[in-house]
């Protein structure tokens, strides 16, 4: 069956990087779009990021320049790469598809969702 496994979350300080991993199984990865969502305390679900099987990329404005998305269809993983990390970045971050060749904006269009991980973003 389909499975999204993340990793990579921690703590880290403002200023600081992290890489999120994206395992991906039960699928080829080659052919479908995958995203980041992400979910701060007492906020709604908030799309980060996309990739789609082309290799184009998409990113929500706040992390526009700081975080890269990308895919290695031979490991079966997507990463995201967060740069200039804020505290505003603090979340469980998910990795989700839609087995789907685009990437809708709405959480719902997303079928398949990983157990997340905890991104601290603190001194």
């Amino acid at each position: 069956q389909v499975q999204l496994v993340e990793s990579g979350g921690g703590l880290v300080q403002p200023g600081g990087s992290l890489r999120l991993s994206c395992a991906a199984s039960g699928f080829t990865l080659d052919y479908y779009a995958i995203g980041w969502f992400r979910q701060a305390p007492g906020k709604e679900r908030e799309g980060v990021s996309c990739i789609k099987r082309d290799g184009s990329t998409s990113y929500v404005d706040p992390v526009k320049g700081r975080f890269t998305i990308s895919r290695d269809n031979a490991k079966s993983t997507v990463y995201l790469q967060m740069t200039s990390l804020k505290s505003e970045d603090t979340a469980v971050y998910y990795c989700v598809t839609g087995l789907g060749s685009r990437c809708p904006q709405g959480d719902d269009e997303y079928d398949y969702w990983g157990q997340g991980t905890q991104v601290t973003v603190s001194s």
